[in-house]
């Protein structure tokens, strides 16, 4: 029988997850050859846009179907794959809660910090896009050639807030209504918490395994990436020309840099709530910061995060169970680049960010965050940009082009992520210090 901890806390089987969550075997992401996969496509879409044009329209009309066949593939998965990770996202998040004192003083600060994050997401790209906007005839080229419907008419707030009660669930889910989906599905999952155990942990393993099942699918679809994004990037290079080599970067520097705010923020949070010393927290996230940079896994990095615990004078009991948890609920970097990659996409398709929309962003955001699991940075990415942009109104069709660059931008989602599990332990094991300095 498992016992609470020195704190009073009860242990959490973090492999396991609260619902009986065992991530299945998933087939590996090709990201090396998908990324080489994207410059060939890009490559010869320029190279037969202007030595053999007389060849482009034959090679099209293989590439363009092959790639919006891939497209549709990613596409059908968003929906199932975000309502069974909602359930149990938010399901293992409540028991997390009831786990004792310290489990809800970290889930507070995991909860601030990505509050934090999405304010980032609706600011800096925005900030960005105004000083250094994408030049107008790439973004038109490119919305030419990704496709994508943009909503003809923007609703009204009366309509908004009758929006985000569906009349009926089944329809939302058919129409990739994400908003008022995720909200029943959350109010579900809290309702499910209520049951006598037998029949709760009935209805946790049955979303457990839809989530195991359609992370098994996603898979197989992203382990056809290198041929989906080949035929994506040739076509949109054929018809957008050079404009997509450029707009490319600039949408990696963009959301690179909301990740960056957060990254950075970790330091004056580690000083200022943490009351760690600067010096000695940025030498000692050091080791762990390569480490993350080489592995790409903050799951990977756990040793080394309770190492520098360790050496920043954390107590053993407090970094053991805070990291843990961290890694399962917390990415603190998350909200601001994936909510970022939809505003961005918003701008590039002209989709007006209203106050309703940014909302919906806001908090779809943060719920997804926390409802994700431990995955390669190209699953998680469509898992997670997916709903988001969806609720929003903003096209998905970029995201299958997109995710082949999700490479450069996935160095500074870890690197954020590790470096805020110490911060936020270390503003965990202080306060726990305050209310009990001597737990031996």
């Amino acid at each position: 029988m498992n016992q609470p901890d020195a704190q009073g806390n009860a242990p959490l089987d973090h492999n396991a997850g609260s619902g009986g969550f065992v991530l299945p075997p998933i087939a590996q992401v090709p990201a090396g050859w998908t990324f080489a996969a994207l410059t060939l496509g890009l490559g010869g879409g320029l190279l037969l846009a202007f030595a053999a044009p007389r060849a482009l329209p034959g090679v099209l009309a293989v590439a363009g179907p092959v790639g919006e066949l891939w497209l549709r593939a990613l596409q059908a998965t968003i929906v199932p794959l975000v309502s069974a990770l909602i359930f149990t996202g938010v399901f293992q998040t409540v028991r997390t809660a009831s786990a004792g004192e310290m489990a809800r003083r970290s889930l507070g600060w995991f909860v601030a910090v990505l509050v934090f994050a999405s304010v980032v997401a609706l600011t800096v790209p925005t900030f960005l896009l105004r000083a250094l906007p994408v030049p107008a005839s790439a973004a038109a080229a490119l919305r030419a050639s990704l496709g994508g419907a943009v909503p003809a008419t923007l609703p009204g707030i009366a309509d908004y807030l009758r929006s985000i009660v569906p009349a009926n669930v089944i329809d939302a889910a058919a129409n990739d209504h994400m908003l008022p989906l995720i909200l029943f599905m959350t109010a579900f999952a809290l309702a499910v918490t209520r049951l006598v155990p037998a029949q709760r942990d009935l209805i946790a393993q049955f979303f457990a395994a839809i989530a195991g099942a359609m992370l098994v699918v996603i898979g197989w679809v992203l382990a056809l990436a290198p041929i989906g994004v080949l035929a994506l990037s040739l076509t949109v290079a054929a018809k957008s020309g050079a404009a997509a080599v450029g707009a490319l970067a600039h949408y990696i520097v963009v959301v690179t840099a909301s990740g960056a705010v957060v990254w950075l923020a970790a330091y004056p949070f580690a000083v200022l709530v943490a009351r760690q010393p600067l010096g000695r927290f940025a030498r000692n996230l050091v080791p762990v910061q390569v480490f993350a940079l080489s592995t790409q896994s903050s799951l990977a990095s756990l040793p080394a995060m309770l190492d520098a615990c360790e050496r920043l004078g954390l107590r053993r009991a407090t970094a053991e169970f805070v990291l843990p948890l961290a890694v399962a609920l917390f990415r603190a970097t998350s909200p601001a680049m994936n909510l970022g990659v939809v505003v961005y996409v918003a701008h590039w398709y002209g989709v007006p960010l209203t106050p309703g929309t940014m909302a919906s962003g806001f908090v779809m955001a943060i719920l997804v965050s926390l409802s994700s699991v431990s995955l390669p940075g190209t699953i998680s990415f469509i898992a997670s940009v997916g709903p988001i942009a969806l609720a929003m109104g903003v096209p998905v069709a970029p995201l299958a082009l997109l995710v082949a660059v999700e490479v450069v931008p996935d160095l500074m989602r870890t690197l954020g992520n590790v470096t805020f599990d110490v911060a936020v332990t270390a503003a965990v094991d202080r306060f726990a210090r305050g209310n009990d300095p001597d737990p031996a």
